[in-house]
């Protein structure tokens, strides 16, 4: 496999997904829970979505990635993904962190930076959220927007897909998180594993949004799409560009 993204990494990591059905436990904004899980499931995962401290060392213990989304943080949210972080840290598994709003609330921003030093493997957020965030470490860094930018050492990569009904239903960039914590399962490389992800729910947007009228519809087309997404749709489709520094 090349070690920059391409359209056939993007369809080779789909079939992986597809056929080893990761566990991906997901400490998610409860605004979004259902939604997320759902787009998981679409694209071959199994999701997981407890916050309880009685349950959480178990959950993480049987899952082979994870995401943590900061929408609706709390006290005990903190606690509970504190919780989660040791147990993914001591038994290597993956992580993706979603620091939403961090640039609304100084302790929140506080609370990224305390997650930043746990090593996260990827820090996704907007361009908002990372202008206030910096330095990420060793983690790879994603910008969302209208086009995805991938950060990772000597190599980066731009995801163009995507529609813009995805910025009128709540909840499309937690599902994503999620998604690219199913890749994550299943490929050891950051940048490729996200890269087909956002691939993967890009052109999936692009073929929703053929089916929709409006972005009501289009929640729902979305979902179908992953589920039917397939290789020719993202070798005809794909728009990723990729570069070394």
């Amino acid at each position: 496999m090349s070690s920059f993204p391409t359209a056939q990494t993007a369809t080779e990591l789909l079939a992986r997904v597809r056929q080893q059905r990761p566990r991906v436990h997901c400490l998610m904004n409860t605004v979004v829970q259902k939604f997320t899980a759902d787009g998981i499931t679409a694209v071959g995962g199994i999701p997981s979505m407890t916050s309880s401290e009685e349950e959480i060392e178990s959950f993480v213990s049987k899952a082979d990635a994870l995401t943590i989304n900061l929408g609706t943080l709390d006290a005990a949210r903190r606690k509970v993904i504190r919780m989660a972080l040791d147990v993914a840290n001591d038994k290597g598994k993956p992580w993706i962190v979603d620091p939403v709003h961090c640039d609304y609330s100084p302790s929140r921003l506080d609370f990224v930076h305390e997650l930043i030093t746990l090593h996260p493997t990827i820090v996704r957020g907007n361009a908002a959220e990372m202008a206030v965030i910096g330095d990420v470490g060793n983690a790879l860094s994603i910008q969302t927007g209208p086009q995805d930018l991938l950060r990772g050492g000597a190599r980066s990569a731009k995801i163009a897909n995507g529609h813009p009904w995805m910025a009128k239903v709540t909840g499309t960039g937690c599902l994503s998180g999620g998604v690219i914590a199913a890749f994550m399962a299943v490929e050891s490389d950051p940048l490729l594993a996200a890269a087909a992800a956002l691939t993967v729910t890009g052109v999936s947007a692009e073929l929703a949004a053929t089916q929709a009228r409006g972005p009501g519809t289009f929640e729902a087309t979305f979902l179908d799409a992953l589920d039917a997404i397939d290789g020719n749709d993202i070798l005809s489709l794909a728009r990723i560009e990729h570069d070394e520094n």
